[in-house]
């Protein structure tokens, strides 16, 4: 059930953007399991990679709760590694939904054991597990974590950040996305100024209107 797909870098279905972003560290092969029209269906909203840091405020933690459910609403793709707490918290929120969701474990993904809700999201069409990591390598290491987030970044048209510790990996990942120019937005809120003096846009739990303009979307 739901058996993985390998595409190679020379194959019509591999995302141009991952050599156009990654340049050399695009993945010579990367693996899906899942509808793959999800990466390809273009929608009046933009693709949205999604990212937390571990540690969050209670107002962030509440903010990202009522996010989840906006974007939910309002049927906008997320893509994300969904690992941090409040990540998983959101994917949960996402596959009670009717809209598309893809999932970028730091692993490969062949033998990789699904949940019972993720089977449901599979068997709906509405969820795609993509990997740029190959079968062998099947643990989550702080250097393919990295790597995930980038493959993420990559295939996003924008990047939001609902809160990155000051000083933490997050953030210093943002400083290497914002070279990208791809539209970086954060939760409005006090805890996320480092990440508004770096040019994030401020995005409010209740409207996506940031998201749809720094994507250049009326």
């Amino acid at each position: 059930m739901f058996d993985p797909l390998h595409i190679d870098q020379h194959d019509a279905l591999y995302p141009p953007v991952l050599r156009t972003y990654l340049n050399d560290r695009a993945p010579m092969t990367i693996t899906a399991r899942g509808n793959l029209d999800i990466l390809q269906q273009k929608t009046p909203a933009p693709l949205v990679a999604l990212f937390c840091s571990v540690q969050c405020s209670s107002a962030i933690i509440l903010q990202t709760y009522a996010l989840a459910h906006t974007l939910c609403e309002a049927g906008v793709t997320v893509i994300s590694g969904f690992h941090s707490p409040l990540e998983k918290e959101c994917l949960n929120v996402l596959l009670d939904g009717t809209q598309p969701v893809i999932v970028c474990p730091a692993r490969s993904i062949e033998r990789l054991r699904l949940p019972a809700h993720w089977k449901a999201a599979l068997l709906q069409d509405r969820l795609l597990l993509l990997s740029p990591f190959a079968e062998p390598q099947r643990r989550a290491t702080v250097g393919r974590a990295q790597a995930r987030n980038e493959f993420v970044a990559a295939l996003a048209d924008v990047l939001l950040i609902t809160h990155a510790t000051p000083g933490g990996k997050t953030e210093r990942f943002c400083h290497t996305m914002r070279t990208w120019g791809k539209p970086l937005l954060a939760l409005e809120s006090h805890d996320n100024a480092h990440l508004f003096a770096l040019g994030a846009f401020p995005l409010r739990p209740d409207t996506l209107m940031p998201l749809h303009i720094s994507a250049g979307i009326a």
